[in-house]
């Protein structure tokens, strides 16, 4: 029997989360489950999430709905066993919390009580810490009382927990990214944070610039895969007019707001950004149909990147959306993670999952918690990704 600590994560999704701790010597996947819904009025399966999980982790999450189905069934098909996770990982869907969806300030999406369902595994598996990751609203939004509901529940079990916000390019993510991590701890155990993780150190603003982390990838036309990786590929524009409009921003950041001014902007403004300009909103969605910068952080890198009429996903200097490949390293996946089913589903694992970069640093946290040891700055490096400790520096 392995020597390192188990764990199971519930709405596993491509393998964000578990990516970070099965590449960590400490810790083993026993377990693992999600719905692979593609979006609320999917069905059950959609995204096909799962095949990515296996593919990376050699674990096949069971595909369940965890909404509606009985946590000690769902434990049972996951086959555990009589070994007891020393963590349990949970990414409850953040779309009925995140603030990019104006409605959620109005009202409290149906998902957002997925968050209280931790706590039933919780008491069911009784592991050493609880880790849950979500949008930054689960602890500054309206709608917290569900984030309450969960620590009053993993008080009353025995945990002592803390709940914070981070901007993840403060840990070396290429991409501005602001997360809720929520951590608990059983007794004796200390509760410990990312920043305790980080204290006395710092990352090195230009190790978390788009240049860094994808410069090295050849040049690729979009709608073709390159030779040397399949998963280097963006999808082709659908129809003339996008390739064109694209064409027309300009390198380095720009964005639609450039065509205002360009001799065919009755072309290549779509209505909604013409309206836009013409009452002079540039403030309303400005990243859409927009190049990433060279030298900054990428843009948050949402669910639905698969577009450049979505946000700021195109290549900083090639006509073409950012590939699969750079997509996912400037999410943090190492450059060896592969990615299984429909180029749009990709791009959807992509967007939905865990910086694998921040759930290695949370697993080495994990190690921390555990042992009482506290990880030396290289070793909360995942190896692969475009991080290394030369970026580091003390401060």
């Amino acid at each position: 029997m392995s020597d390192a600590w188990p764990v199971v994560d519930l709405f596993s999704g491509a393998g964000g989360m578990s990516s970070g701790f099965s590449r960590h010597p400490g810790f083993e996947l026993i377990g693992a489950a999600d719905a692979q819904l593609g979006k609320p009025s999917a069905t059950v399966g959609s995204l096909g999430c799962n095949a990515t999980y296996s593919a990376n982790i050699g674990l096949t999450p069971v595909e369940t709905d965890l909404a509606s189905s009985a946590p000690a069934d769902v434990c049972r098909q996951m086959d555990l066993g009589s070994r007891q996770p020393a963590v349990l990982t949970a990414c409850p869907p953040c779309t009925g919390f995140s603030r990019t969806t104006a409605s959620n300030h109005l009202r409290d999406d149906h998902r957002n009580g997925l968050v209280r369902r931790v706590g039933d595994y919780a008491a069911l598996l009784r592991p050493d810490i609880v880790l849950v990751e979500n949008a930054r609203e689960i602890v500054t939004g309206r709608f917290t009382s569900h984030l309450h509901g969960l620590l009053g529940q993993l008080t009353s079990l025995g945990y002592q927990g803390s709940a914070s916000t981070h901007f993840l390019t403060e840990f070396g993510l290429p991409q501005r990214r602001e997360r809720a991590i929520i951590i608990a701890v059983r007794s004796p155990l200390r509760v410990r944070t990312l920043r305790d993780l980080w204290r006395g150190w710092r990352v090195d603003a230009k190790a978390t610039h788009v240049r860094r982390a994808i410069w090295d990838f050849p040049p690729v036309a979009a709608g073709h895969r390159h030779p040397a990786d399949a998963l280097h590929v963006s999808p082709a524009f659908r129809g003339p007019l996008n390739e064109r409009r694209l064409g027309a921003v300009p390198h380095d950041g720009g964005g639609w707001a450039d065509l205002v001014d360009h001799p065919d902007r009755s072309v290549l403004l779509t209505p909604a950004t013409a309206r836009r300009a013409a009452i002079g909103d540039f403030g309303s969605h400005p990243d859409i149909y927009g190049r990433l910068w060279w030298d900054r952080p990428a843009v948050t890198i949402k669910r639905e990147c698969g577009h450049i009429g979505n946000g700021r996903y195109a290549h900083p200097e090639q006509d073409r959306l950012c590939t699969v490949r750079e997509m996912a390293v400037l999410q943090g996946f190492p450059r060896d993670y592969q990615f299984a089913g429909s180029v749009a589903n990709m791009y959807r694992h992509i967007g939905d999952a865990v910086p694998p970069l921040i759930s290695f640093q949370l697993a080495a946290l994990c190690g921390w918690i555990l042992t009482g040891t506290r990880p030396a700055p290289e070793e909360v490096i995942l190896p692969g990704c475009h991080l290394a400790a030369g970026d580091l520096a003390q401060i």
